[in-house]
């Protein structure tokens, strides 16, 4: 320490962050040292109770066996006891158990480091991140294999809540609980991932051959509103919004969605918003699980289908279409759809032939009138627009997963996918505490 400070003073001008640094080595170095005295006879001994092999067997120790492990304090070695088992050959080693180490070299410590820098940015990223602010030297796929798997753990824990979730509210029936949240949002969207050619061989896709490349991954989100501002407009809790997705199927996802908001207290809900475009496999699971919700058509894809149709009946008059939809955007928000469905059908009615796509917007706009009842829901103090779910698109999925080159297995999509929710959802500390119980 003597040498460190000296070195430092005899230059011209003292260089603190050089002295910053040596400390910092040395103190991580002073650490390890120290946790190596700690682990000292963790996982070596005589036991109480026999090691069983997982074929019923008992097993028998072997000796001492050395293991080196990575931790956030520098590389530290331990020894614990080997069993083995007479009966089909498998190997035990309890101290690894007990330090949640079993088929890894790294601590559950830098595990957690390593998950969180593979989650926020693209792997390399974290890996300097992880040099330049804790000193710990790995490499991009490392950062990469430790996120994935730490994300494919949460996405079994969730799966494991999740059915308990489940499970619980068929067993429930139709008990009175007391309503204590005011208005629960429910949203739901998709948006495609860049993934590797075996992924999306044989898929259709919306390249101009036809083929596909990406993978449709579906995101949902659930928050809690208790109040509005001055003006009435509605006002989204804070820190009440959480996110659940993956690369799956629609029906699979609904009940990921659905158990999602029986863990936010759906059932203590007085009142439940779904909130999402006009897209079949939403309005689908909205009527399949939140059957008894408000639906809500979000406002901006309303006036896009709105400003389709008017661009179908007037094609060759640019003018006359902006200024028909401007009008019919301002009947969208009053909620006068049958206005528009009728002045879209008397326009109709005038062209010599009316294409299909014309016939298929009225029909969207009828089909879903009620769930455009805007200037209504905004009495109630509602939201109409999805800018939640959507921003999540952007943020959970998007900003991690669909950067410049990216390409994905379903597998590591799904796993970095599962690993966003968790850390932008604030359950990080859920998962650890489960996994440590």
């Amino acid at each position: 320490m003597k040498r460190i400070l000296q070195t430092a003073g005899s230059a011209k001008r003292f260089d603190l962050e050089a002295v910053e640094s040596a400390l910092r080595v040395a103190v991580l170095a002073a650490g390890a040292r120290a946790l190596a005295e700690v682990l000292r006879g963790v996982g070596c001994g005589r036991r109480s109770a026999a090691v069983v092999c997982a074929c019923g067997a008992e097993m028998r120790s072997t000796g001492l066996a050395p293991k080196e492990l990575m931790t956030i304090l520098g590389e530290v070695g331990f020894t614990r006891s080997r069993y083995e088992c007479p009966v089909c050959g498998q190997t035990r080693y309890p101290g690894d158990e007990e330090l949640d180490v079993v088929g890894t070299s790294r601590s559950p410590g830098l595990r957690r480091m390593m998950a969180r820098a593979g989650h926020r940015d693209a792997f390399k990223e974290g890996r300097d991140d992880l040099r330049a602010y804790a000193g710990i030297t790995v490499s991009a796929k490392d950062v990469e294999r430790v996120a994935e798997k730490i994300g494919a753990e949460m996405e079994v824990w969730s799966a494991q809540e999740r059915k308990a979730l489940l499970a619980a509210e068929e067993e429930r029936g139709p008990r009175p609980i007391p309503k204590a949240i005011p208005i629960m949002y429910v949203e739901y969207d998709g948006t495609g991932v860049p993934m590797v050619p075996a992924e999306v061989k044989g898929r259709k896709g919306k390249q101009e051959d036809g083929s596909a490349k990406t993978r449709d991954a579906k995101l949902g989100c659930v928050f809690t509103q208790t109040a509005t501002d001055e003006e009435g407009r509605p006002v989204r809790d804070p820190q009440s919004t959480s996110f659940v997705g993956a690369i799956e199927t629609a029906e699979v996802f609904g009940e990921r969605i659905y158990a999602e908001a029986l863990r936010r207290g759906l059932n203590s809900a007085a009142k439940v918003v779904v909130l999402g475009d006009g897209a079949r496999w939403i309005r689908g699971l909205a009527e399949l699980h939140f059957h008894q919700a408000v639906f809500i058509i979000d406002l901006y894809h309303a006036k896009e289908h709105v400003a389709d149709l008017c661009k179908l009946l007037w094609p060759q008059d640019d003018y006359q279409s902006k200024r028909q939809r401007i009008r019919w955007w301002t009947d969208l928000e009053e909620g006068k759809v049958e206005k528009i469905v009728r002045e879209a059908r008397q326009q109709a009615s005038l062209q010599k032939s009316t294409p299909e796509k014309v016939e298929t917007e009225i029909h969207y706009l009828e089909e879903n009138r009620e769930r455009m009842r805007y200037s209504a829901f905004r009495e109630q103090g509602l939201f109409v627009g999805s800018g939640v779910v959507e921003a999540g698109c952007k943020t959970v999925i998007g900003k991690r997963l669909k950067q410049s080159g990216m390409e994905w297995s379903v597998r590591g999509a799904n796993a970095i996918i599962s690993l966003r929710c968790m850390f932008l959802s604030g359950r990080v500390e859920d998962f650890w505490e489960s996994r440590c119980a």
